[in-house]
């Protein structure tokens, strides 16, 4: 009989994969978080130029904490355009990896933070 092992040995196997970036396809674009309206909902200013009302889906809402001047990944709404709910949130390290594979202009990431 074979056991398999739940503490250190798991863990340390899994840290030499590194997982991919979500990048932005078809229906999702790239946004930095303006202000929190309250509940659910933040205002994002788009890559697009579009200020979209944002909604955080449940999944993420308690696992993940998004605060102004976060880079984040929204899904757009197929009924309206101006909405969107969030994805994915980069971090740190990965918005730099964004800005150096030139996904993301490090002007926007200046604007972004003029704007907070």
């Amino acid at each position: 009989m074979v056991y398999l092992s739940r503490g250190r040995d798991e863990r340390e196997a899994g840290q030499g994969s590194e997982i991919p970036l979500p990048n932005p396809d078809e229906g999702t674009i790239i946004c930095g978080v303006i202000r929190h309206l309250g509940g659910d909902f933040l205002v994002a200013k788009c890559l697009d130029g579009v200020d979209r009302k944002i909604r955080i889906p449940g999944k993420l809402r308690r696992r993940v904490w998004i605060s102004e001047g976060d880079i984040i990944l929204v899904g757009l709404w197929d009924f309206s355009s101006d909405k969107g709910e969030v994805v994915y949130k980069y971090g740190r390290n990965e918005v730099n990896k964004l800005v150096e594979k030139g996904v993301v202009p490090k002007e926007f990431i200046d604007a972004l933070s003029e704007l907070i």
